[in-house]
């Protein structure tokens, strides 16, 4: 399936694992040039591997990566031989796996936020296109149970996280004096360069467009998880803000799933040790069933498009009719 995302520069906070991995790879496997963002390096070494159509990840060979570096493209690692077997339908020239990178980063830490935005957006010629944070935790607890600790650790990820990325992407995300293919052209003034920028139609290169992933469960509420709750609430109503703060030169946008079946599900349900099952969460859906993590991505890319450029304060739900029934 076709975006209109070629040579946009994305980047994905969360991008190592679920939904930001299945996006990752639908933006790549677009033509995007992708990097994804995570505290874990052997997990984003592992999630190229993946992404690039490694047929075992866990067999791929990447170099060890040096003390102090902080970044690693997939044509490093697997453009040559011994790098596992891949599916012959993937993309896998040098060219093609170099538009593929891991940067190390925990959202949490503006420094790092800073340091992944940089680094993405010298790959990407001086600009990031898209932004995507989907980094994102989850925490079953009811009110009385919760400590100071628990709405610090879930709060700094979902929503500082969130912030935090947006502030360093956006210096990246404003035009600057475009042409239609994305490149910087020469103006005389700072006014020819406004009006180049302001000339843009639907669709064309200086669409930018930031996608939140919050929750059904910040669209309405849901049982034992108050705090997660309200830290999804709070990229729902960050991303209609930011829609009016960042209007007309960068799109806000939100994603809202219902339950996905993805790492952080399986985390969610060896918390509950037990107390239900993936299909009975699936029964509660009209659907029938919980999402699987490409479904939210092709969501997340369509919103993203240049043919979505009017799109822009909108909160999607992708949750099987859940919110639907009130």
């Amino acid at each position: 399936m076709e975006y209109g995302c070629r040579d946009k520069v994305v980047v994905i906070s969360g991008g190592t694992s679920g939904i930001g991995l299945a996006a990752a790879r639908a933006f790549w496997r677009d033509g995007a040039i992708v990097s994804i963002v995570g505290r874990d390096s052997a997990k984003g070494m592992k999630a190229l591997a993946a992404i690039a159509g490694c047929k075992d990840p866990e067999a791929a060979v990447f170099p060890g990566l040096p003390e102090g570096t902080d970044t690693l493209s997939a044509a490093e690692g697997l453009a040559g031989d011994g790098s596992g077997t891949r599916d012959s339908s993937v993309p896998g020239t040098t060219e093609e796996l170099a538009r593929l990178r891991y940067i190390r980063a925990d959202v949490t830490k503006p420094a790092d936020c800073r340091m992944a935005a940089a680094i993405a957006a010298y790959y990407g010629k001086d600009r990031i296109d898209i932004l995507v944070n989907s980094a994102g935790m989850y925490q079953e607890k009811r009110i009385e149970n919760i400590s100071v600790a628990d709405y610090n650790r879930i709060m700094d990820v979902n929503v500082k996280g969130t912030l935090l990325m947006i502030q360093a992407c956006q210096p990246y995300m404003l035009p600057h004096g475009e042409t239609e293919t994305g490149a910087a052209e020469e103006t005389g003034s700072a006014a020819e360069e406004m009006a180049v920028a302001g000339s843009a139609g639907p669709g064309t290169a200086q669409d930018r467009c930031i996608v939140n992933i919050a929750s059904d469960a910040g669209i309405g509420g849901n049982y034992g998880c108050p705090v997660y709750c309200a830290s999804k609430g709070a990229v729902v109503s960050l991303t209609k803000a930011l829609a009016l703060d960042f209007a007309p030169d960068i799109r806000v946008n939100c994603i809202c799933p219902g339950d996905v079946d993805t790492p952080l599900l399986t985390a969610q349900l060896a918390a509950a040790k037990g107390g239900y099952t993936k299909e009975e969460m699936g029964d509660g859906y009209p659907l029938g069933r919980i999402a699987a993590a490409e479904e939210v991505a092709h969501v997340i890319c369509s919103v993203a498009s240049p043919a979505n450029s009017f799109m822009t304060g909108a909160v999607v739900p992708v949750d099987g009719g859940l919110t639907a029934m009130g």
